[in-house]
């Protein structure tokens, strides 16, 4: 048996390695976090009357059934949002973005349904089914429906991120915020952003410029 002494330069190099390691990852994560953030100073809207004016806006989409056949507040607070935002005339259209091709999902067509019911003419409604996560509907905005300005609506925290893609592409986009959910009642949806915003600042610096 080696001496605990023997060894103990070797355990002062190991812990500082660990230490080190956990250190930059911590920076690391902090970062994404800050740079996601920061993507939407003075660019997400709690008031609906400062929101300024564009043509369209872009619904993200989220399941409208939660576990145990619960209504997704988050979802129901979204399509709040969108009312308000069409209603007070601060777009005319709205794109409604998200899963639509897994079985059981359709999440655009549960938002039209939705907002139809609520009032909203049919024809002022578009649907985009292949927004499978928040990048897909950014690019899709962008590249194919052509939009180069636009209102985001979804959650505050979905908005920052939203929005940090959008200035990596070029979108001139605000972002309005529907209703939260307190994080005591959605903690898994604070983890998942969390994460969320690291995977968005790895994906963006492996991608080459414009996506």
């Amino acid at each position: 048996m080696i001496p605990v002494k023997a060894n103990r330069p070797l355990l002062i190099i190991v812990t500082c390695c660990c230490v080190f390691a956990l250190s930059g990852a911590g920076v690391f994560l902090i970062l994404c976090q800050w740079l996601v953030y920061a993507a939407g100073e003075n660019r997400v809207f709690e008031q609906i009357d400062n929101v300024p004016e564009n043509e369209v806006g872009l619904v993200l989409g989220t399941a409208k059934w939660a576990a145990k056949g619960r209504l997704n507040r988050f979802f129901s607070y979204r399509m709040d949002a969108a009312l308000r935002l069409y209603q007070s005339g601060k777009v005319r259209r709205l794109l409604l973005s998200g899963n639509g091709t897994d079985p059981g999902q359709r999440e655009p067509e549960q938002m039209k349904t939705d907002l139809i019911a609520r009032g909203i003419p049919a024809g002022a409604l578009d649907i985009d089914n292949g927004g499978i996560r928040t990048l897909d509907s950014i690019t899709r905005a962008k590249r194919v429906y052509g939009l180069d300005r636009m209102t985001i609506v979804s959650q505050e925290f979905h908005n920052r991120r939203a929005l940090f893609f959008c200035r990596a592409l070029g979108i001139d986009a605000v972002g309005f915020n529907a209703q939260g959910v307190p994080v005591a009642e959605a903690p898994r949806t604070l983890l998942r952003e969390f994460l969320a915003r690291v995977d968005a600042v790895l994906e963006l610096g492996t991608r080459s410029p414009g996506l």
